[in-house]
């Protein structure tokens, strides 16, 4: 499992911690210094079966710097995605990444379930 975390992000320290605790063995990757490429993002987008604006985090100073909450729903998928690839500040954190499962934001019924 490739498990993509901001360090400094209280809700991925959680999740950290919840799969330490789970004895579930992955891969870290801080989101800032490898930011997720366009092609990695559209790959995780089909496998998660969510929105792509779930992918957005939404309560980020840089989305809320860019103004995307108006700019968004006039934008298309492949210019979201490629936004998206351009700042990992703006990606939804941590993401879980298996090879058939992608899961954004740490919600632990929903960690326990799928993984």
């Amino acid at each position: 499992m490739l498990f993509i975390e901001y360090p400094k992000c209280s809700t991925c320290k959680r999740a950290k911690s919840w799969l330490e605790e789970h004895q579930l063995p992955y891969e870290d990757r801080h989101i800032v210094e490898m930011n997720p490429t366009a092609e990695e993002l559209q790959v995780w987008v089909g496998r998660s079966g969510l929105e792509l604006k779930r992918f957005f985090n939404t309560s980020g100073l840089k989305y809320k710097e860019l103004g995307l909450k108006d700019k968004l729903p006039t934008m298309t998928d492949e210019e979201k995605i490629a936004l998206l690839a351009t700042d990992g500040m703006l990606v939804k954190r941590p993401l879980a990444v298996t090879e058939d499962k992608v899961l954004v934001g740490f919600k632990e019924k929903e960690w326990e379930a799928l993984l």
